[in-house]
């Protein structure tokens, strides 16, 4: 399917996420350990998005190939530093497009948005969801894909008030009503807190002092990483961190 990750805490060079450690995501790519039956490699495109300073908007870098085929993105990840980062390297669900625009994160203001899993019966299944966004959201899609239709219904959920869990949960149990069989993990950040949910695929934690990463897979080896019960919800910020069953959310 995907691999992906968040990062919250004292900032950090993006290599330290996307190439430094012995399991990055960038290894993940091409040597993911935990598929479950999703594909086999995540060489579909890839995006990392950034919060340079307190209060602004996400920085984005998006490409429609292999993480490791970028000239620029080894020294610019080197060279970047940021406290809250999210990331995905993207496996395409066979019949859907490969662009820069389908890869994540998608972004909104200060949101950033990733989808690991995929949405079964695509695209009948969700259609009557489809049907209650607005025509300009269908009409401004990032891709004719799931993640980005996913997406917007997050994104319509907070438009309307709902807290980051509780947009994620409100989607994930709408579309599993319609599709019961999708793989739905989603990873959510404004640059202070962190919302995640386990439904389909594994998510891994490590939560050290100040700080917190989320991930497909852990990047290390550290025994401190910790897996994210199935079927759960997380909200987390830098210090504190919530696990809640989906069906109880």
């Amino acid at each position: 399917m995907c691999r992906h990750l968040a990062y919250l805490g004292p900032p950090v060079p993006l290599s330290g996420l996307l190439f430094d450690p012995p399991h990055a995501l960038c290894r993940q790519a091409w040597a993911p350990r935990d598929m479950r039956g999703g594909g086999t490699v995540n060489v579909d495109g890839f995006g990392v998005g950034w919060y340079p300073g307190a209060g602004g908007e996400p920085v984005r870098y998006r490409r429609a190939t292999p993480i490791w085929s970028d000239p620029s993105l080894l020294a610019l990840a080197a060279a970047t530093a940021s406290g809250a980062i999210l990331a995905a390297v993207r496996s395409a669900t066979v019949g859907m497009p490969v662009t820069e625009g389908a890869a994540a994160p998608f972004a909104a203001g200060r949101w950033l948005f990733s989808h690991n899993g995929k949405v079964t019966g695509w695209p009948d299944s969700v259609a009557k969801l489809a049907e209650r966004l607005p025509v300009r959201d269908l009409l401004t899609l990032d891709a004719p894909t799931d993640s980005a239709l996913l997406w917007a219904l997050v994104r319509d959920r907070l438009r309307t008030g709902a807290d980051p869990g509780d947009a994620l949960a409100g989607t994930v149990r709408a579309v599993h009503a319609t599709a019961p069989e999708s793989r739905l993990n989603l990873l959510l950040t404004d640059g202070e807190r962190v919302a995640a949910t386990t439904w389909g695929h594994a998510l891994s934690l490590l939560d050290g002092p100040g700080s917190l990463t989320v991930s497909s897979e852990p990047l290390t080896d550290d025994p401190a990483w910790t897996e994210m019960p199935p079927r759960h919800l997380l909200v987390a910020t830098r210090s504190t961190l919530d696990l809640t069953p989906l069906e109880a959310a």
